[in-house]
């Protein structure tokens, strides 16, 4: 259901269409919540159908026509209502960490290139969020300069500041997965170096 949500909460800045949902949730929500495309466009049709949003066909050019999404009373009900419903956390699933914790079946080789693999992982995600926190300083993250548009002027640095904790999350959590695969090479040296790899010559270290 947080798809649902990630939509409408993009669709209270005004009207979009599909295309320009997706495109927006590529820059702003898609990086806390991952979403296909292929989700969005039988989400949406869902939440017409439940009545918390309505599409209306628009002129295209000189023949064609785009539908255009708006929130409804409902839609906007139903956000407000999610904000304030205590947050169901789901059960942990991470394959890297999953990987990790059995890594002495394989050889050293192999897994410090997987720690090398999850480093540079984190460190492109780390990129891609110190450069949204610049963003979200000079303003020039589009979604949120929409945002801005049509939030009255005493609300506006609230919703600078929520913008910028949540990405300083996500810089934190790259780097402490960066970290955590540093000590993850360093632990795979110090079992090699001390023997404690008893498997390491058969598997062909």
């Amino acid at each position: 259901m947080s798809l649902r949500f990630a939509l409408l909460a993009l669709l209270r800045v005004g009207p979009l269409s599909g295309y320009d949902l997706q495109k927006q949730f590529a820059v702003s929500v898609g990086h806390v919540w991952h979403a296909p495309d292929s989700q969005i466009y039988p989400e949406l049709r869902k939440m017409e159908a439940a009545g918390l949003i309505e599409g209306e066909e628009r002129p295209r050019g000189e023949r064609g026509t785009r539908k255009v999404y708006h929130m409804t009373d409902a839609g906007e009900r139903a956000f407000l209502d999610w904000m304030r419903t205590p947050l169901e956390y789901a059960r942990v699933r991470d394959p890297a960490h999953l990987r990790a914790a059995y890594l002495e079946a394989t050889t050293p080789a192999a897994a410090r290139e997987f720690f090398r693999a999850h480093i540079s992982e984190w460190e492109g995600e780390l990129a891609q969020w110190e450069g949204e926190l610049a963003r979200i300083a000079a303003v020039s993250n589009p979604m949120l300069a929409l945002r801005l548009a049509v939030t009255p002027p005493e609300d506006r640095e609230r919703t600078i500041a929520f913008k910028r904790f949540t990405y300083e999350g996500l810089v934190e959590r790259a780097q402490g997965e960066i970290a955590w695969a540093q000590r993850g090479l360093a632990l795979v040296d110090a079992l090699a170096e001390d023997g404690a790899w008893s498997s390491a010559a058969e598997l062909g270290a």
